[in-house]
C-alpha cells in the first residue's frame, strides 16, 4: 500500500505529508481552506501552517471525492471539532478495502470516543473499511524538519495495526503497533486539558507567581488524576506509560509549539477565554475536552477535581488562585 490521502492540511496533515512523500508514498492532500489549496499550487509549500516544508508530489485538492479516489490509507488529520463532519461527506466516497486512520484527541459529543462515533457511521453505512488510531508526541513542526518522533498506531486487530505502522513509519517517524485504542483516545484528549494547565503557570512567570516547581506540581496532579480515573472509563492502565500516555502528556506541557500549553498561557497572561481563542489561529482542544470529561466524570460518579478546577478557571469565573488551589490539591 503506498497510495495515502491526508484529509486536512493544517499542521500535522503537512508534517505528516511531507514525511511520506519524503519516504516514497504517493500522497494527495483535502483542504476546505482556499489560501492553503492556492499556496501548495503555486509554490509547493503551506504558507499558512508550515511555510518552511516543502511538499513537492504532493497532489492537493479541495474535491473530498478526488482527494480518496486512488487512497488505500486515508488519513483523517483533523481537528476533533470537525473530524465527525468531515466523515459524514467521505462516506459516500469511501470503498470497502480502504483503511483509516483517525488522529483527532478528543471526545465526540455523547462522550464517547470519536473512534466509535466513526465506527457507528461506517457500519450505518454498510461499510467494512478498517478504522485504526493514531496517539502519540507528534510536535507538527519538529515532524516536519525531520526531529526523531515515535507514536502508536492501534487496532483491536493488532495485525492491521503493525501493517499500518509499517507502511507509515519513515526515517524519523517510528510508529508502533498497540491494541488499547480507547485507552489512547482518553488519553490524547485528557493530556490537553493537563497541558492547558500548565500553560497558565507559563503565564504567571512574567509577574513572578509562575515557576517550574508550580508546573511540576499541575502537571504531577494532572498526571495521577488521569492515572487514576481513565481505567475507571475502560483504559489500559499501562497505556499511562507509552507514547499515547505520559510521552503526549510531556511534550503538549512543555513545547512551545503545544497549541493547549499556549492557550493556558495566554490565560495566565490575563487574557478572557474569548481573546485567547480569538487570537489564535490554530484550535485548542483542551478547552473542549476539560468540559466533555467534567461532564462525562459527573454522568458517572466519579470525582475529578483537577478537571473541575480547569472548567472552573474556563467557565466559572474562578480566579487564577483559585484554580492552582484546587488543581494541585
Amino acid at each position: 500500500m503506498k497510495n495515502v490521502a491526508v484529509m486536512g492540511l493544517g499542521n500535522f496533515g503537512t508534517a505528516l505529508a511531507c514525511n511520506w512523500l519524503a519516504e516514497g508514498l504517493n500522497v494527495s492532500g483535502w483542504t476546505v481552506e482556499q489560501e492553503v489549496y492556492d499556496s501548495i499550487q503555486a509554490t509547493g509549500i503551506n504558507e499558512k501552517y508550515l511555510d518552511d516544508v516543502s511538499l513537492e508530489g504532493l497532489k492537493v485538492s479541495m474535491d473530498i471525492a478526488q482527494s480518496v479516489a486512488d487512497a488505500e490509507i486515508v488519513v483523517l488529520a483533523l481537528p476533533s471539532h470537525v473530524v465527525l463532519s468531515v466523515v459524514d461527506d467521505l462516506l459516500p466516497h469511501l470503498r470497502n478495502d480502504q483503511i483509516l486512520l483517525d488522529l483527532a484527541k478528543g471526545l465526540a459529543p455523547g462522550d464517547q470516543m470519536i473512534s466509535e462515533v466513526i465506527s457507528e457511521k461506517l457500519e450505518a453505512a454498510k461499510l467494512t473499511c478498517r478504522l485504526c488510531v493514531m496517539m502519540g508526541p507528534t510536535i507538527a513542526p519538529e515532524l516536519a524538519r525531520g526531529v526523531y518522533t515515535t507514536a502508536l498506531v492501534t487496532s483491536d486487530d493488532v495485525t492491521l495495526a503493525a501493517e499500518l505502522a509499517a507502511i507509515l513509519t519513515t526515517k524519523t517517524l517510528k510508529l508502533s503497533a498497540a491494541t488499547d485504542s480507547l485507552g489512547s483516545e482518553y488519553w490524547g484528549a485528557f493530556k490537553n486539558v493537563i497541558a492547558l494547565a500548565c500553560g497558565v503557570v507559563d503565564g504567571l512567570k512574567n509577574d513572578g507567581r509562575g515557576g517550574d516547581n508550580l508546573k511540576a506540581a499541575l502537571f504531577t496532579s494532572g498526571y495521577r488524576e488521569a492515572v487514576r480515573v481513565l481505567p475507571l472509563m475502560g483504559a489500559d492502565p499501562e497505556t499511562a506509560l507509552s507514547a499515547a500516555g505520559i510521552g503526549d502528556l510531556f511534550v503538549t506541557a512543555t513545547s512551545a509549539h503545544g497549541r493547549n500549553r499556549g492557550m493556558g498561557e495566554r490565560l495566565g497572561l490575563g487574557q478572557t477565554l474569548k481573546q485567547a481563542e480569538s487570537e489564535m489561529v490554530m484550535v485548542s482542544e483542551g478547552v473542549r475536552a476539560a468540559r466533555m470529561f467534567k461532564n462525562l466524570f459527573a454522568s458517572k460518579g466519579i470525582d475529578a477535581p483537577f478537571v473541575g478546577a480547569v472548567c472552573a478557571l474556563l467557565d466559572e469565573g474562578a480566579s487564577i488562585e483559585q484554580f492552582l488551589e484546587q488543581a494541585v490539591g
